[in-house]
């Protein structure tokens, strides 16, 4: 089965608004299916579609299965299927030889900023980025499928 190993961290809002970083891409992203122990996702991006089976986590690791799909059908399954969606925008940042993912979430998970590593093994050794604030791996409030049914603005901290 295909695996994803992948660890997230929150990003400091101070010192990622000083980093320098690339155009960044806009991703609506909806959910057919969340569970605690599996998500089928729709994503849509400027120019293509995914969708997405992922089982549940066992650490950073869990199965993932990924298919591209034509971009007006991600946007039929996101209008006509999703029960749950959110908006994010996604800069890819090259730090010490790896791809971090930062997502910049909008709408009802507004200020929160997270960044995501994916990695060969769950014990690969890397470098943080000076904008990494604190790691959220085994945080689940923080997987994308519960911030679209209890999104940061409604989080009592």
């Amino acid at each position: 089965m295909p695996t994803e190993i992948e660890r997230k961290f929150l990003v400091d809002k101070n010192k990622w608004q000083k980093e320098k970083k690339p155009t960044g891409e806009l991703f609506r992203q909806g959910y057919l299916f969340t569970d605690p122990n599996k998500t089928i996702r729709v994503r849509q991006t400027s120019e293509k579609g995914f969708l997405t089976i992922k089982g549940i986590s066992i650490g950073a690791t869990r199965t993932e299965y990924e298919y591209e799909i034509p971009l007006k059908e991600a946007e039929e399954l996101l209008d006509y299927f999703a029960v749950s969606e959110l908006s994010k925008i996604r800069y890819i940042i090259n730090f010490e030889n790896k791809l971090w993912e930062i997502d910049e979430f909008l709408d009802e998970n507004e200020g929160l900023i997270i960044a995501e590593i994916e990695l060969k093994s769950e014990d690969e050794n890397f470098k943080l980025p000076d904008w990494i604030d604190r790691e959220v791996t085994s945080d689940q409030k923080y997987y994308n499928s519960n911030l679209t049914l209890n999104p940061c603005k409604d989080w009592k901290e």
